[in-house]
């Protein structure tokens, strides 16, 4: 497939919000699983806000542990946080000379690895959701295209979650963002639970989750919260029965 046939599925994907079972978390996992297959970034995360100044808390999503502890201080600082606040985006910054409001977050990041980092806010007109962090672990930073195309990508997902089904007033909005905030810690423990119970791999037992949440139509929370009570994923939902032959139905 080639880099504009993924850009078009993407959009398509980001307006598809308005459906019975939509699932915000595993929705800002394909956004930022699409960011880091379309664009030249190394990792990318949403960081979700309620009203306010300040960000709460990285969207669930399949983090290394060195990405967690990077995400953890971008809630305090750096460009996450900037451009929430701002809701601009903040362009490309070399990590060896970032801004001196950001100390804890340079340094954790260039531990990592990382070399450049800038961000762009969910938003639309007035109001801001949080933001996406783009980081990259390369020796040039990320391409001015690509950030605008970041941009799109978070505008066209901020629409697509205020104007769907479960998303139509900014209460519904923020109440949506908290569940998906405090999800994050039932996805963690189940992605331990799974992967212990299956000796794989952490990224292995999150890909296995997310499969199972798609293929039998539950939310990705549901997979999460059973797993976590009883080490391994539901049951399929039953099939719904149909009248036998001759059987009017009722």
């Amino acid at each position: 497939m080639s880099r504009e046939q993924k850009i078009a599925e993407t959009f398509v994907e980001l307006a598809d919000t308005l459906i019975a079972d939509f699932d915000i978390i595993d929705f800002l996992q394909q956004l930022t699983a699409r960011c880091r297959d379309i664009l030249a970034v190394t990792d990318a995360a949403v960081l979700l806000a309620y009203p306010g100044p300040h960000l709460y808390s990285p969207a669930p999503c399949d983090p290394s542990p060195v990405l967690t502890k990077v995400l953890d201080l971008a809630l305090r600082e750096g460009p996450a946080l900037d451009a929430y606040r701002t809701s601009t985006a903040i362009a490309p910054g070399n990590l060896a000379r970032a801004p001196a409001t950001w100390p804890g977050f340079t340094a954790e990041a260039r531990d990592a690895g990382y070399t450049y980092a800038s961000a762009v806010p969910l938003r639309l007109r007035q109001q801001t959701l949080g933001s996406l962090l783009l980081l990259r672990a390369t020796d040039s930073p990320l391409p001015l295209d690509d950030l605008a195309l970041a941009q799109a990508f978070a505008d066209a997902a901020t629409i697509g979650l205020i104007h769907s089904g479960t998303l139509q007033h900014t209460d519904t909005v923020n109440g949506q963002l908290h569940t998906a905030v405090h999800s994050r810690i039932t996805i963690e423990q189940a992605k331990g639970a799974l992967a212990a119970q299956r000796n794989i791999s952490l990224v292995s037992a999150f890909d296995t989750m997310r499969r199972h949440a798609r293929r039998h139509r539950l939310l990705l929370t549901t997979v999460a919260e059973h797993i976590a009570a009883t080490g391994d994923l539901p049951r399929p939902p039953a099939a719904p029965q149909q009248p036998s032959r001759g059987t009017p139905a009722e």
